[in-house]
């Protein structure tokens, strides 16, 4: 039988002219209710054609969609009048509102809008959705994906352009001072996917190079190139030379005592431990160096990792590096060729850093997010995360709080 074929016995499809009623219920919750409705609407053969429900606070919403029964007026009085009769019982509201066919058609061009505040006030909420609706799209639903340690709601918006939407809301977002990322609705976001973070301010709360630069006495000056660097103002590679050049004649077993002093900035444990367990792959690019990345990729078990390398002649520091550098375009052809490896389209990748030589890797990215980052930065990515806080990257691709720390509970039983 194909699929156009209906095979018998089966109900004609609901028209847009046939007769609905919209079943709506408020109250206090308690166990039974949706139980409760459903048995008094099968006392009159209505088909279920949509469902929503929503509890908040204790107080239950229950929104029921379904077919006219047969018997015209006099049934669906019946109907009316016995499920106010119920709902008193139970010291509830109905409301009951007659209507033709199914929900309207949702518009083209779907996206997942995800608002993350600190707090998330009446005010930007307000803003927010106004600028939705000035791009033509229409908020379908909202829920909230976390309660803490920031507020995070996503909006399901039809009717409106993923590009549109994304560059709308971004002006709006730098205004309000709240964080919002826009990505497209469907399969994909489903998909497999590939994490690839920048680790220096990103995965880590340090600078590792200034890290070195302390146990050889030159933290300043080094400091001082990095934060150029890092704003754009100085070629990275040439002043990742310069920094280098200054660590000469350290002795390589400081090494060791780096890697003992990096911090993980708070979330990240979670952020990849998470990403694991939905089966993603997760990499580590960084202007930094391998003796601090590998120990980083053994300890977190990442699937990629690459970085500069310290050139160490008899047990001491030469002030250079040695094989590929790992700058600006590096970061963006590492994203490519680990998106290879893992077999992910780049489309399915998301990028995270903080920093100017982060840039071309958060634009080759399915999508990018600026964390904590530069201004520069934070204007150029599809997104801005501005909290300190690493694991509410996972909110953008739609994971709850509750799903996390039920994951993290039934690990521990």
């Amino acid at each position: 039988m194909s699929a156009s074929q209906t095979p018998p016995g089966t109900p004609a499809a609901l028209g847009d002219d046939d007769p609905t009623l919209l079943v709506k219920i408020f109250g206090k919750d308690r166990p039974g209710i949706t139980a409760g409705l459903f048995d008094t609407l099968a006392a009159y053969a209505v088909d279920v054609i949509d469902i929503e429900q929503i509890v908040t606070r204790g107080r239950i919403t229950l929104c029921v969609l379904v077919t006219a029964p047969e018997g015209g007026p006099g049934a669906e009085g019946g109907l009316r009048s016995t499920v106010h009769s119920w709902a008193e019982s139970l010291r509830l509201q109905a409301e009951i509102i007659s209507g033709r066919g199914d929900n309207r058609p949702r518009g083209t061009g779907r996206s997942h809008v995800t608002v993350l505040g600190h707090p998330l006030t009446a005010e930007s909420t307000a803003a927010i959705a106004a600028r939705i609706t000035g791009t033509g799209g229409n908020i379908d639903r909202i829920f909230r994906l976390a309660k803490y340690p920031v507020t995070a709601v996503e909006f399901a918006v039809s009717g409106a352009e993923t590009e549109a939407l994304r560059t709308a809301l971004a002006t709006e977002a730098a205004a309000l001072g709240v964080d919002v990322a826009v990505v497209a609705a469907g399969l994909q976001r489903r998909a497999q996917r590939l994490v690839v973070m920048d680790v220096d301010s990103t995965l880590i709360q340090d600078e590792v190079i200034e890290l070195f630069a302390a146990h050889a006495g030159c933290e300043a000056e080094v400091a001082e190139v990095t934060a150029r660097a890092m704003r754009g103002e100085l070629d990275f590679e040439q002043s990742l030379h310069a920094r280098v050049a200054l660590l000469a004649g350290l002795d390589a077993s400081v090494a060791e005592k780096v890697r003992a002093e990096v911090r993980l900035t708070p979330g990240a444990r979670t952020l990849i431990r998470t990403l694991k367990r939905l089966g993603y792959q997760v990499g580590v690019v960084s202007g930094g160096f391998t003796q601090v990345t590998d120990d980083l990729r053994e300890r977190l078990g990442l699937d990629f990792a690459s970085a500069n390398t310290l050139e160490i002649v008899d047990g001491k520091l030469t002030g250079r590096v040695t094989g590929e550098i790992v700058d600006r375009a590096g970061k963006a052809r590492l994203l490519r060729r680990f998106a290879a490896e893992a077999g992910v389209p780049l489309s399915q990748t998301v990028a995270i850093g903080d920093g100017a030589n982060d840039l071309d890797m958060l634009n080759a990215a399915g999508l990018g997010v600026a964390f904590n980052a530069k201004p520069v930065v934070r204007e150029a990515a599809h997104t801005a995360v501005n909290v300190p806080f690493l694991d509410t990257v996972l909110y953008l691709l739609g994971v709850t709080r509750e799903e996390v720390e039920a994951a993290n509970t039934h690990d521990h039983e």
